[in-house]
Parts: structure tokens; C-alpha cells; sequence
């Protein structure tokens, strides 16, 4: 009898958790079902999975950012991408961040258990409606992805904490470190980008990917 793969689930919508939970029980072990980025990076390194499964606008720690810190953990581990995102240029940074697959929420499912077999396979899914997009797109994507290089993993964790509406204490307890340390990272981020308000730098996380618009709130 073959074993059954082991498969972690990251989305902050509980009922999204559920139905992919019981999609896909019958078929593989879902290890885990959690509701945001650092959640996700912990049940990963707990459960060593075979297949996560991320979103890609969560809590805490984007599913971009997550995926990077994932494969870093993980190396061996196949993430793909859950989304109601189409846009080309997300999913070809999150293939470049080391994801294998970008499957679309509105999807058949038929289209997921594909995905998760070719992770499992060693190739690369990406749901055909984004796949077709304009080669324009993926320009855009690495001009993005420049402009999100310019920040380290930490300040991008920083920045995305700070747009949630976090203050620099609550931050500071989220990452194990002193507001100190969080106010330095803050006011780097804005003189490495030129930004001059929190506002702005709310408004860069937005441009970035870190947060959805409508989750945002000014920073302390």
C-alpha cells in the first residue's frame, strides 16, 4: 500500500480551510490547517509535509514572503499557491520565490489534484486562465520583484506587520524582538525608499504585495 502524502493548508478564511480540508482528506493527510504566515512556517517545519498549500494575502507573513521562508526551512518541501489572484506577474513571483504551483480558487477541482500531482512529480502547475496572460505581465513582475529585493526578508516582515496596523511594541512581541529594533527597521525602510510618512509606507506595502489594500491601517 502506497503512503499517503502529507499536506499543510494556509488560508485566514476559516471556511475556505474547511472545504479544502475535506476535499482533500480522502485523498491525502492534512496535517495542518492554519490561518497565517508565521502559523504556516511553524506547522511546516512541525509536521514536515510533503505539499503546502498558501495563500497568497495572510496575516502576519504574506504567502510570497512565506513561500521564501518556507523553501529556506524546507528546501524539499512542493508549495502551491491558492488564490483568487489571476494576475500573471503574482504567479511568476511566486514561482521565482520557489513555488511549483498557482492554482486559481474558482478553479475545478480537478485542476488542484493535477497541481498536487505535478508538485509531487517534480514539475511546475499554473491554472491556464493565468498562464495565457500577456508576456507584459511578467515584465511587469520582475520590475516589481526589483523593487522588493531592495528590502531583506525581515524588513519586509516588519513592513507588512506595520501596515496591518500593528504598533511597534505589538511587532516587536510578534517577532521575538525589541520595539527598538522594529523602529530601526521602520525608519531604514523609509530612507532606503525615500518614504517620508507612515502613510507612505503603508501605501509601498500595498504596491509591494505584503498586504491587501483593504487590510491596512496606519503605523505607529
Amino acid at each position: 500500500m502506497s503512503r499517503r502524502y502529507r499536506i499543510v493548508i494556509a488560508d485566514d478564511h476559516k471556511m475556505v480551510l474547511e472545504a479544502f480540508t475535506n476535499l482533500l482528506s480522502p485523498t491525502y493527510d492534512v496535517v495542518a490547517a492554519v490561518a497565517d504566515g508565521q502559523s504556516l512556517v511553524r506547522a511546516t517545519v512541525a509536521h514536515a509535509p510533503d505539499v503546502v498549500l498558501v495563500d497568497i494575502t495572510m496575516p502576519q507573513l504574506n504567502g510570497l514572503d512565506a513561500i521564501e521562508r518556507l523553501k529556506s526551512e524546507r528546501p524539499r518541501v512542493r508549495i502551491i499557491v491558492l488564490t483568487m489572484e489571476e494576475d500573471p506577474d503574482t504567479a511568476a513571483e511566486a514561482i521565482r520565490r520557489g513555488a511549483c504551483g498557482y492554482v486559481l480558487k474558482s478553479a475545478e477541482s480537478s485542476e488542484l489534484f493535477t497541481a498536487i500531482q505535478e508538485a509531487l512529480n517534480g514539475r511546475v502547475f499554473i491554472s491556464p486562465v493565468v498562464a495565457r496572460g500577456p508576456s507584459g505581465h511578467f515584465v511587469a513582475a520582475a520590475e516589481r520583484g526589483a523593487r522588493g529585493a531592495a528590502l531583506t526578508l525581515r524588513q519586509r516582515e516588519v513592513l507588512q506587520l506595520l501596515a496591518e496596523g500593528m504598533s511597534m511594541k505589538q511587532a516587536a512581541d510578534r517577532l521575538g524582538v525589541t520595539t527598538r529594533t522594529i523602529a530601526f527597521h521602520k525608519y531604514s525602510i523609509m530612507e532606503q525608499l525615500g518614504l517620508k510618512s507612515s502613510a507612505e509606507l503603508v501605501q509601498h506595502a500595498v504596491v509591494l504585495g505584503l498586504v491587501a489594500r483593504h487590510r491596512t491601517r496606519s503605523s505607529s
